[in-house]
């Protein structure tokens, strides 16, 4: 349930609002911003920095969803699946058997799926209410993780910007530091479907991702060390085509493309994006 008042800037070309939006479990205050420019509309929780909907016009100019989203605060916190449109940290993916050695020094993580650690812990990123402001064109979240916390060493000061630029398209832009050595690996956990998120599969979309290597992984999804060519099998997608299901992989991205774009999704005729 949305609560208090609305308010609204028009320091940029974005048009920004922002409104209590609800409260956790525990009390603690949410609000949502929101920010509208050139058909695109984009809301974005302070809970998790969870990015709560997108809505662009599609090839007709119909504006609609591409951006899974729940219906409500009390959903993204009970909701099974991780991180569901959230900010994911101090480290995205698995780090195998909690703990790693930095610099000759042992360090213990939260073990929070089976003996390894996954994003963040049992309270990373996208459990955290984010301090929040107005920037040009959108909005700057951010935090400080303290030294030890889920048993990562040093202090990390976060700060993670959302802004339209011209046309419409959502910048998401991470700056961290610390003050000693750490890991760290920042990323938005988004799920898209560029048919509308109106219930229909986004499989068969067409995915094209600038990247002739993958890391494989092993049983538990852990990345085993190695960098596989992706010609010849089912992960080359250096020309568009269909994606399906069963990929959980990173991509080792090439150095040089011809359009500068990573990764590019898009859904096919009827509808879509």
């Amino acid at each position: 349930m949305t609560t208090g008042t609305t308010e609204t800037s028009g320091a940029s070309h974005t048009d920004i609002h922002t409104q209590d939006y609800s409260a956790l479990a525990d009390g603690t205050p949410v609000r949502r911003w929101t920010l509208e420019r050139d058909g695109t509309r984009v809301r974005v929780l302070t809970y998790g920095g969870i990015v709560q909907s997108v809505e662009v016009p599609d090839r007709d100019g119909v504006r609609g969803p591409v951006a899974l989203e729940l219906p409500d605060l009390a959903a993204y916190e009970e909701f099974s699946a991780p991180c569901f449109g959230a900010l994911v940290g101090r480290y995205a993916n698995r780090i195998a058997d909690a703990g790693f050695v930095l610099d000759g020094t042992a360090h213990r993580l939260t073990p929070n799926e089976g003996r390894n650690h996954v994003h963040g812990g049992a309270r990373g990123f996208d459990k955290r209410v984010w301090e929040a402001r107005e920037v040009p064109d959108g909005v700057r979240l951010s935090l400080v993780a303290e030294d030890g916390e889920e048993g990562f060493p040093g202090r990390l000061a976060v700060s993670v910007t959302y802004t339209l630029d011209p046309g419409g398209a959502l910048r998401i832009e991470y700056r961290a530091t610390t003050d000693a050595p750490t890991v760290v690996n920042l990323t938005n956990h988004t799920y898209w479907n560029m048919a509308g998120a109106d219930g229909s599969s986004a499989l068969g979309h067409e995915l094209r991702i600038a990247a002739g290597r993958i890391t494989p992984v092993d049983g538990a999804s852990l990345p085993t060390g190695e960098l596989a060519a992706v010609e010849g099998t089912r992960f080359d997608f250096r020309r568009p085509k269909p994606v399906g299901a069963g990929y959980d992989h990173n991509y080792v991205l090439d150095t040089a493309t011809d359009d500068g774009v990573a990764a590019e999704l898009y859904s096919p005729p009827p509808g879509g994006c």
